[in-house]
């Protein structure tokens, strides 16, 4: 089956009943401040996934903004914690013992200082690798076995130059450009992994 065909059979199908099976949390710093900065870069594939969905994350619920929708023929709690970025897994935690979503169905997208703009990578457990949202997460959930779509934001202009400023500071257009140019290809990879095809996700879809 080719690729088209799969991703054409996977939204065909009828709405499930019962409760989200899934959350997918996008990462960011709720405020105005922080709208469309490096470390909201989560939030901003979160937004684009609503779009796609014809959802609207706005309904207030585990220190988050919330919309239910249905992908790949799953029902999906999509989520943009608003505890700042540090504070994420408390958000990320309430949901799933709310719903009794295991580990494996939380799904997390967010920022990665140590790619170049625009590259994807997608993996299905791992550290937090100095990222603090996913360094709360696994404290709250008590392990690493979350499945994760990191984006590229691009690395520090020099050694020196302060993480936090970084990570809170804009991105310029053609990087920008880059990272929402990559947001079709995370909305493809979820479905695929949804589905628990983590292999094909991985390789058409990591890098790039």
């Amino acid at each position: 089956m080719s690729i088209d065909a799969l991703f054409e059979k996977i939204r065909s199908a009828r709405m499930p009943a019962g409760k989200p099976e899934y959350l997918i949390a996008g990462l960011g710093n709720p405020g105005r401040e922080y709208a469309e900065t490096r470390h909201n870069a989560g939030f901003m594939a979160a937004d684009f996934l609503a779009d796609m969905l014809k959802v609207k994350i706005d309904r207030a619920k585990f220190d988050a903004l919330c919309a239910d929708a249905v992908m790949a023929q799953k029902r999906v709690l999509l989520m943009k914690p608003q505890t700042y970025m540090n504070a994420s897994g408390i958000a990320v935690s309430a949901a799933a013992d709310y719903y009794n979503i295991p580990p494996a169905h939380i799904i997390v997208l967010c920022d990665d200082i140590t790619q170049a703009p625009g590259k994807l990578r997608i993996r299905r457990s791992g550290s937090a690798g100095g990222h603090n949202g996913l360094k709360s997460i696994i404290g709250m959930l008590d392990g690493e076995n979350f499945p994760r779509i990191r984006l590229g934001v691009g690395e520090k202009p020099s050694p020196d130059y302060d993480l936090a400023a970084w990570v809170t500071g804009k991105f310029s257009e053609t990087d920008k450009k880059a990272l929402v140019s990559r947001f079709e290809d995370v909305y493809h990879a979820l479905e695929l992994l949804l589905v628990g095809d983590f292999e094909r996700a991985m390789c058409l879809y990591n890098g790039g």
